[in-house]
Parts: C-alpha cells; sequence; structure tokens
C-alpha cells in the first residue's frame, strides 16, 4: 500500500505560476533585488576605479561583483520557478529548480576564480611591470567591504526567516564577497605603502576564494542531484517517530533525499499481517502525517508490509486468488465456495486461509467435519499453512 500526497494534479497556466510558498517567494524576490541594485553599482565602481587606478585587485573584484549581479538574475529566475505547485509533469513540484541554479551558480563561481588565479599568475612573473596604485582604490574598496558585509547580514536573516537553502548560499556568497573586498582593501593598502606586488597577489587571492566557494556550492548541488540522504541524525528521528505511531509494529528500507530545503522519504512499516486493509491504509496515514508535522520533510510515502520481508520467505511464487479458489473448488468439490467470504493471507511463503460460510444452527457439526476436512488437507499442502472455518448465522 502506498500513500502519495498530491494536492495539486493538474493546474490552469494562472494557478501554475502562483507560488508554493508566497512568503518565501516574496522575501527573496525582495532581497534578490537588494542585491541586484547593490551589485549593480559596486560593479561599475570597482571595474571603472580600479582601470582608472591601476588595481588589479580592485577589477578582480568588480569582476565578483559583476557575477554576483548575473547570479541575483538567476536566483530570480529560479525563485520564481522553484516555487510553482505541483503538476502533472512535476508530481514533487519545481523545487530542484533551486538545486540546478545553485550548480550553475557554482560551476560559473569556480570557473571564474580560476580565470582571475591564472591571470594574477601570470602577471607576478613580471614583478617589474607592476605600478603603484592611486589611493582612490582603497576608498572605493572600502565602499564596496561595507556594502558587501552589510548585504550578507540582511540576506542570512531573510533565508533563515524563511528556511530558503537557496537564500542562505546566496547570503553565503555575499559573505564571500565581503572577504575577498577585505583582502583587496589589504592588497591596494600594502601597494599604496610600497608593496606593489601586494594588489596583483590580492588579485590572486581573490579568485581563490571565488573558485572555492564555487566549488563548495557546486559539490553541494551535485550531492542532492544525486539523492544523497539526510544526515544520520534526522535520518534516526524520522526512523523514532514512524515507530512511536500505533500499530507500528517496526520498520526498514527508510529512505531519504533532499529536495531543495525540504525532503522526500519513503519507508517500509510492518503492522499486524490479520487487521483490513483499511486500518493498515488508517495507520499508514497516521505514521504519514506525524512525519509531516515534525519534520521538515515535503512529502512521505510509507508502504504497509504484514511481515519482515526482509527476512521472511518471498511469496510472489504463490497462486494468486482465483487459482487458490479453483484449488479449494477441486479439493471440496462438494462445497460451494461461492457462498463463502474467503480471505486468504500470504505470509512467509505459504496461505492462511479464512472460509466465512453463512449456517443455520443445525449445520454447526457439518461446519466441524468441514474444518477437520480442511486440517487433513494441509498437513502436506505446498500451498495452504492453514484452512480455518468461520461459522455465523444466515442473515435474513
Amino acid at each position: 500500500m502506498k500513500n502519495h500526497n498530491h494536492p495539486h494534479d493538474v493546474h490552469d497556466n494562472r494557478e501554475a505560476f502562483e507560488p508554493a510558498h508566497p512568503e518565501r517567494f516574496a522575501a527573496a524576490q525582495k532581497s534578490t533585488w537588494v542585491s541586484i541594485v547593490i551589485n549593480l553599482v559596486l560593479t561599475f565602481l570597482q571595474i571603472v576605479g580600479g582601470f582608472f587606478s591601476h588595481s588589479q585587485a580592485l577589477m578582480a573584484d568588480g569582476l565578483h561583483s559583476l557575477s554576483d549581479l548575473l547570479s541575483d538574475v538567476l536566483v530570480l529566475f529560479a525563485n520564481r520557478h522553484g516555487n510553482r505547485h505541483a503538476d502533472a509533469n512535476h508530481p514533487y513540484g519545481h523545487a530542484r529548480v533551486e538545486t540546478a541554479a545553485t550548480l550553475i551558480l557554482g560551476v560559473f563561481l569556480a570557473a571564474l576564480g580560476v580565470g582571475l588565479l591564472v591571470t594574477a599568475a601570470l602577471r607576478l612573473q613580471h614583478p617589474g611591470e607592476l605600478h603603484a596604485v592611486n589611493p582612490v582604490a582603497l576608498a572605493v574598496a572600502l565602499v564596496a567591504l561595507i556594502a558587501k558585509e552589510g548585504m550578507f547580514r540582511y540576506m542570512m536573516a531573510v533565508a533563515k526567516r524563511v528556511r530558503s537553502q537557496m537564500l542562505v548560499a546566496n547570503a553565503w556568497h555575499a559573505r564571500s564577497d565581503a572577504a575577498s573586498s577585505l583582502v583587496v582593501v589589504v592588497g591596494i593598502g600594502g601597494n599604496l605603502l610600497g608593496y606593489t606586488f601586494l594588489d596583483m597577489v590580492a588579485a590572486a587571492v581573490v579568485g581563490v576564494m571565488i573558485g572555492r566557494m564555487g566549488g563548495k556550492l557546486a559539490l553541494e548541488a551535485l550531492s542532492e542531484l544525486i539523492d544523497t540522504g539526510l544526515d544520520a541524525e534526522e535520518v534516526a528521528a524520522i526512523r523514532q517517530t514512524l515507530l512511536d505511531t500505533h500499530g507500528v509494529r517496526g520498520l526498514h528500507d527508510l529512505r531519504t533525499r533532499k529536495m531543495a530545503d525540504n525532503a522526500l522519504v519513503d519507508a517500509h512499516i510492518l503492522v499486524d499481517p490479520r487487521i483490513s486493509v483499511s486500518e493498515g491504509h488508517y495507520i499508514a496515514e497516521t505514521a504519514r502525517n506525524a512525519v509531516l508535522d515534525k519534520h521538515h520533510v515535503l512529502d512521505v510515502m510509507v508502504h504497509i508490509d504484514p511481515e519482515d520481508d526482509m527476512q521472511s520467505k518471498h511469496n510472489v511464487h504463490l497462486p494468486s486468488r482465483p487459482d487458490l479458489l479453483v484449488q479449494l473448488g477441486e479439493c471440496f468439490s462438494d462445497v460451494n465456495f461461492v457462498d463463502y467470504r474467503v480471505v486468504f493471507h500470504y505470509l512467509d511463503g505459504k496461505v492462511d486461509a479464512e472460509l466465512y460460510l453463512p449456517v443455520n444452527r443445525q449445520s454447526q457439526a457439518q461446519a466441524a467435519e468441514l474444518q477437520a476436512r480442511c486440517d487433513k488437507l494441509v498437513e502436506h499442502d505446498p500451498v495452504f499453512r492453514s484452512i480455518y472455518i468461520h461459522s455465523q448465522h444466515a442473515q435474513e
């Protein structure tokens, strides 16, 4: 038995672009636009200021700000499309759009960092061609440092409030920008003190920092795209929640996988094999809702097992209901099984059968005689382990 939660199987065009999490969507849009404006201004100031003040470090930091500007545009796209509701083609929603955007951002930053590092290394091979920078570069670098640190604090506060993985990544990206701007301030300051090579060294360090952050983001996103599970502590907590559900006797095959800032869970739970299908379904729904309520999980799929199929014998080789009824009819040719309500239990490689026959009080002896015949049959039968006759009064 499998339980799914697909609240919206089909949406019209208007609903397709309504965010599934309006608060998160609005917060991400606002914070990203703030970042776009700041990075647009900083890109202009740093590249132009670095060019005219002869500071390679400041220009490298300007390219860093330009990459932030481009990544912010990517975030806007991912935030819009990643927050759409589930639909027929994407039954689990569009959260992986955020993951894909993070991967693209990470690869782009890694490539940019390597490019800046190589360029700085080539320039350092000719120290005689390095020049002192203009003091204006130091002022621009200080402005950039203050702006980027302030942006980090603002974006991290928003990300924590709405619990968005992508916004957290973007906030730490802003912190890496602030760190790189600090390195640039030190490099320009050293250049102004007479150590002209420090400006180029700062440019190389900025390249390393950009590349390292990009590689980290790309690896984390790739890990999620290949369905890496949750950490051991969270999996253990989910396991305990399932086991605490009334009616759950055991648990195996608990699997998890990340999906943006949520997770998907599926598990096999063991229940009493003699209960009804509806009660088993009720236990599964109860277990599922408990996980959804207590953990940051997008969806839970629960499979009901009447026995531990990791240890018990397999039942797939056994005959199906029509074949079992034919077999019973051949063994008891004088009994009309059309009058019976027959329940089959497939357990541990054999079948237990329960036969309910409406009889009057005078047929109790006949039922006892039939039960004795059934007991004799199952002694050496390769399929049936037990057959039990339930007698009840005829319904008027």
